[in-house]
């Protein structure tokens, strides 16, 4: 009786999103269609379900800050899901902190673990296997500024295990990432 898919293709990377509209509106939500799509040059994207706030200024900036979602900040994170009016902060729903980012006019959530700072490539909706648009953009863009909160390197390593890195799971389920363990790929 339940969709199955969100709970298959899991556990999925959250990707906080921050963007700022033309008229210099800021929205923070997060997405779990998210992923790292390329290593040279570094390229992110997220699809929203709907034509949200975060689509509409990010095509308007061409900029946004992927924020990472982690334990210590997962009500907060909840909370900036809610569908609140266009122009109510979500920073402020939320009890959070702006800290201004180095590279693009787009605030980051303050004491976040990491944030990649975002350079906007593209924005498409999707279709489906027949081309009949469906109500899904995708966002592509390219990482140009890398925060890491320094506790979380050890000896040149992002301790990805330390930061607790939320994923989203099937229906209202969330998983943390807490242990890792490491396998070498052959040659």
């Amino acid at each position: 009786p339940h969709d199955p898919f969100k709970a298959i293709v899991a556990p999925r990377p959250i990707g906080w999103i921050s963007a700022v509209g033309a008229g210099g509106k800021i929205n923070l939500a997060p997405y779990s269609f998210f992923n790292a799509v390329c290593g040279r040059p570094p390229l992110v994207m997220f699809s929203s379900e709907g034509r949200k706030d975060a689509v509409t200024f990010i095509d308007e900036t061409r900029a946004f800050v992927c924020n990472l979602a982690t334990m210590p900040f997962a009500e907060q994170m909840n909370l900036t899901s809610a569908p609140l009016a266009r122009g109510d902060s979500e920073f402020a729903y939320a009890d959070l902190e702006m800290e201004p980012s180095r590279l693009v006019a787009v605030p980051r959530v303050k004491g976040a673990a990491a944030a990649l700072e975002c350079r906007h490539i593209s924005t498409q909706q999707l279709s489906d296997a027949d081309g009949t648009p469906v109500a899904c953009w995708l966002v592509l863009g390219e990482v140009i500024g890398v925060h890491i909160d320094d506790r979380f390197i050890v000896d040149g390593l992002v301790q990805t295990a330390a930061m607790q890195p939320l994923a989203r799971c099937g229906y209202h389920d969330y998983a943390v990432v807490e242990s890792v363990f490491p396998m070498i790929r052959p040659r």
